[in-house]
């Protein structure tokens, strides 16, 4: 599924821009991020740092409890815990896929897992995360979009 714009504007992040992260697909429910990891991604031995799934895992399962269909509008979350498991090690120039599914919402509180995978398949990491919606964000309509940085 191509994103609409609006929604391209609703993923706009500058973590994103850091971490070289961009947004696959996006719906109610479902997020796709992918991220080609370079030098600047790498540990000490020469493989995609943990923190990089990490960031993956929180970005992907957040999206997938904020999705919002209206233009010009948001859902905005707290990261409120992240558990996540290594199954793998990730290589230097092989692009990392991040799946997030929102298992159950309530009103404030909703509950995602995803999984990080490599572009051949192989599982790298998994994980569970909380997500606290912030104020006006709970409903699908969200909240106005502000500009980034206003």
């Amino acid at each position: 599924m191509d994103l609409t714009d609006h929604l391209r504007a609703q993923a706009l992040s500058p973590f994103h821009d850091l971490m070289g992260v961009s947004m696959l697909s996006w719906e109610e429910g479902l997020a796709r991020l992918t991220c080609l990891p370079g030098p600047m991604h790498a540990n000490r031995s020469g493989i995609v740092h943990g923190g990089v799934m990490l960031a993956l895992l929180d970005q992907c399962n957040a999206f997938a409890g904020l999705y919002c269909p209206f233009p010009g509008r948001t859902r905005l979350a707290v990261t409120l815990d992240l558990d996540t498991r290594f199954t793998g090690q990730a290589r230097i120039g092989t692009r990392l896929i991040a799946e997030g599914r929102v298992v159950t919402a309530g009103r404030n509180i909703f509950f995602a897992r995803g999984e990080v995978k490599d572009e051949e398949g192989n599982l790298i990491a998994f994980g569970a995360s909380t997500h606290r919606y912030r104020s006006g964000s709970h409903g699908s309509e969200g909240v106005p979009l502000e500009a980034p940085g206003s």
